[in-house]
């Protein structure tokens, strides 16, 4: 291989492997029943984290934002374009999503 093919070819090498490495870990699925429009995430803290659901449907849902290791929060009526949250205290507990209720 001549010497400015090797060089194009391990500088693409590495600047792939950047690439590769910069890319945010994929986030596991929540595991509340909620439907595919409620939109859900959580923030951390330092000290409490903060679980959202927030619903994109087009009609009114009744929601609970869902935790592991712990108690879920309490049912609310949401409507179409509303956020639901709860904060818990960092910990144990791990953010699950939403569910009907």
């Amino acid at each position: 291989m001549r010497q400015s093919a090797r060089a194009t070819l391990t500088a693409l090498t590495l600047t792939c492997s950047a690439l590769t490495l910069s890319l945010p870990a994929q986030a596991a699925a929540p595991a509340g029943n909620a439907p595919s429009c409620v939109t859900v995430w959580q923030t951390t803290g330092t000290i409490t984290k903060t679980g959202y659901a927030r619903n994109d449907c087009g009609e009114t849902l009744n929601l609970k934002i869902v935790w592991a290791h712990g108690a879920d929060g309490q049912c609310d009526t949401v409507n179409p374009g509303q956020t639901i949250s709860e904060k818990v205290p960092r910990g144990v507990r791990t953010f699950d999503g939403a569910s009907t209720c």
